[in-house]
């Protein structure tokens, strides 16, 4: 008789009616780990409708807390991933005790870009995972020479710095042959408003509101370049939806950027500085072989982010961590 799989529950704090990073990540682990595992995915433990489990992974260390902690309690012997957002590495681990103690008693723990390993506490580092994340490489589009479509994924919210790019088309001199699409649905009234006087006044500027995963991934594709202005991020996945479609990236100079296009990519800009923003913009409008250089940056880092490379990677740790001798867990 075939041996059963062993059973994941994967809780995130955000389901599909989110459309956000979590529930994306959630969504992607549970399709690449199917055949390998038996995947459920839930917004809390104990899981509804509730599934015996092997192991559990936490996203979020500080809104999952309450399910890290009771799984811990229930299931002592049982492997207990968490997986670190931007929030948590970047600001809640420091001085949240939720999120300390949700590490604390995790047999691993997973970043979602290199750079954030130096942001773990040192004792907890040696159970720590980088997982890259991944998405389906599309054959990049052929794009018009002498303009720039420019796209903008996130949602209107202060951590995405959706300020920076309303101050950006204010930049652009009207004859220049720059455009800027920004998806995101309005997660603040404030700004929504803003994005909405900005597109008014300022035929540089579209902005589009939620779209759709596909309908997103194919402006991507079609973008001469993403912009990516953050001043937080665990390790976008919109970064990686861009390098899988050929497209590079001008992005903040933030670890969870820095982690994910290295730390010696030219398409950076300080945090919030519109105006080297569009610097970076006007050399690459005027500068093919600039312009050029951040593609093959990007296109030499797409290997890191290949479905079948996140999906070893999960497993290999997975494996690690069901070894019945707890000595053998990472």
């Amino acid at each position: 008789m075939k041996p059963s799989l062993p059973v994941i529950a994967i809780v995130t704090p955000f389901l599909a009616g989110a459309n956000n990073g979590n529930w994306r990540t959630a969504h992607r682990w549970q399709t690449l780990l199917q055949g390998h595992y038996k995947v459920f995915v839930g917004d809390s433990w104990p899981l509804a409708p509730h599934h015996p489990v092997d192991a559990m992974i936490a996203l979020h260390a500080r809104r999952s807390a309450d399910s890290v902690e009771l799984f811990h309690r229930q299931y002592p012997d049982k492997p207990l991933i968490v997986t670190l957002t931007g929030t948590d590495i970047y600001r809640d681990v420091a001085d949240n005790a939720a999120a300390q103690s949700s590490i604390a008693v995790a047999d691993a723990l997973v970043v979602l870009q290199e750079d954030a390993i130096s942001m773990v506490p040192q004792a907890l580092r040696r159970k720590t995972h980088v997982i890259f994340q991944s998405a389906k490489p599309l054959l990049p589009a052929q794009k018009a020479k002498g303009k720039l479509d420019c796209v903008v994924v996130g949602h209107l919210r202060p951590e995405k710095d959706p300020q920076t790019v309303f101050r950006l088309a204010g930049l652009i001199p009207p004859a220049a042959p720059i455009q800027l699409l920004h998806i995101g649905a309005a997660q603040d009234d404030q700004l929504a408003a803003e994005a909405r006087r900005v597109a008014a006044k300022n035929s540089h500027y579209h902005w589009a509101g939620a779209m759709t995963h596909g309908l997103t991934r194919a402006a991507i594709k079609r973008a001469h370049l993403l912009i990516h202005p953050s001043v937080m991020e665990g390790g976008a996945n919109v970064i990686v939806e861009a390098i899988s479609a050929g497209t590079p990236v001008l992005a903040s100079h933030i670890s969870g950027n820095i982690g994910m296009l290295g730390k010696d990519y030219e398409g950076y800009f300080p945090v919030g500085d519109a105006h080297a923003l569009w610097l970076l913009l006007e050399r690459c409008l005027k500068d093919s072989n600039f312009l050029s250089r951040l593609r093959s940056a990007c296109a030499a880092r797409a290997v890191l982010f290949r479905p079948e490379t996140e999906c070893a990677r999960l497993c290999q740790m997975l494996g690690q961590l069901l070894q019945p001798a707890r000595q053998n867990r990472l």
